[in-house]
């Protein structure tokens, strides 16, 4: 990292990130061009689990190259200055790269449902219509690398 003032070294803080944020972004590979995806996800021991239709570009895409980079930014907030150059923001972010493998099995998909429903706020029993789970799909991410970095006053 080219500016390690701004790097997060403590893995707590990291988990923070990974576990309050509420999207990630995954980037894919199209050929010769890049392919970002904002997702829902939660985090859980090491992987990222996200919803999916079982088809479109970005399945297609996994299903080619299964290694993938993604980001996550946790807070950002904006502060102007009355120098236009003086401009900056208060962040965290993550990035990381990984494996992300799809998953159809039914207990698998329910796993992942009820920690994505969970992070945002279910409060009711999670019972998932059987005929609404075949017509969806998990991927799971398997974290093999990140990096965090900060700006401004996180104290």
């Amino acid at each position: 990292m080219r500016r390690q003032d701004k790097e997060i070294t403590d893995n707590r803080i990291i988990q923070e990130i990974l576990e309050k944020s509420a999207i990630c972004r995954l980037g894919l590979v199209d050929k010769d061009e890049a392919y970002i995806v904002p997702t829902n996800y939660a985090y859980e021991n090491g992987l990222i689990y996200i919803h999916s239709a079982p088809a479109g570009r970005k399945i297609d895409l996994i299903k080619r190259n299964n290694r993938i980079t993604f980001e996550i930014e946790y807070s950002c907030e904006i502060i102007r200055s009355e120098i236009p150059c003086n401009w900056t923001t208060v962040y965290r972010s993550v990035m990381g790269k990984g494996t992300i493998f799809l998953e159809n099995d039914p207990e698998s998909k329910k796993r992942g449902l009820d920690l994505i429903m969970l992070k945002y706020g279910a409060a009711m029993e999670l019972n998932y219509d059987e005929s609404l789970l075949s017509r969806m799909i998990i991927l799971k991410l398997r974290i093999d690398s990140i990096t965090g970095k900060q700006s401004g006053n996180w104290q």
